[in-house]
């Protein structure tokens, strides 16, 4: 069923903007594993699970399959590795490797055998920033993502996370709706977002509370890892089209 709402932004262009949580990572594993927070390893920046990169595999399917993929115009990720991971993993071109059909180098350069729509990081739509959150360095997100664009984060260091506080779910809901703006202000017509649950969930809260009462309460329940919920923003109005329930 789609929902429709005032939009925060006055705009006559359409937009088609996908939402999509990082795959399964090795803290969610972790999570799974022990309901003891204090017997869980504490991972500063997890990387995907093998679980994770098998919901890569399988979304990456599913939107090459459904025309998805050839479609987005850009991908716009959060700087954490679980979120490069899947954004690359899915959005990314697979390498072809120039001497053995397995490096993927040629002259050091890593070589993509098709386009793939740019891929961006921004810090604006990282996860809720708190103890044991944080990025790494840009030169060394660089080096392991080429093909992501990291021109639009301007410290080398993550300068953002508190090693004693949590972001509450307003700042956290504040950012959604500042992240959103600036992505209607962009030019493109259809955007990938790979962020993060909570991010993700309040950001939607958000737009509920601030733009439209009507919007489901189950299209505001928490993410499951590299599901995707789509919304459209068409003038004064935003259309919810829809949600794939991938879900461990």
């Amino acid at each position: 069923m789609e929902t429709t709402a005032a939009a925060p932004y006055h705009s006559n262009q359409k937009l088609v903007i996908h939402l999509i949580r990082h795959a399964h990572g090795l803290h969610n594993l972790e999570s799974e594993r022990h309901r003891d927070p204090l017997k869980r390893i504490q991972y500063a920046d997890p990387e995907l699970s093998p679980l994770g990169w098998q919901q890569v595999r399988e979304q990456r399917k599913d939107l090459s399959a459904s025309g998805l993929l050839e479609r987005i115009e850009l991908v716009v990720t959060s700087p954490l590795t679980r979120t490069l991971q899947t954004s690359v993993g899915i959005f990314g071109s697979p390498l072809k490797d120039e001497n053995t059909v397995g490096n993927g180098y040629q002259n050091g350069i890593k070589t993509p055998i098709f386009n793939h729509p740019p891929i961006i990081a921004s810090e604006l739509c990282r996860e809720r920033l708190s103890k044991g959150r944080s990025r790494g360095s840009i030169s060394q997100c660089r080096s392991r993502f080429p093909q992501v664009d990291f021109s639009l984060i301007e410290r080398e260091d993550d300068i953002l996370w508190e090693a004693d506080e949590r972001e509450s779910d307003e700042s956290v809901a504040a950012k959604g709706i500042k992240f959103i703006k600036w992505l209607l202000a962009r030019k493109e017509k259809e955007i990938a977002v790979v962020s993060h649950g909570v991010f993700l969930q309040q950001t939607l809260i958000a737009l509920k509370n601030e733009f439209d009462s009507s919007i489901e309460e189950e299209f505001l329940t928490p993410f499951g890892n590299c599901e995707i919920r789509s919304l459209k923003f068409f003038r004064e109005s935003v259309v919810r089209l829809g949600q794939d329930y991938k879900k461990n």
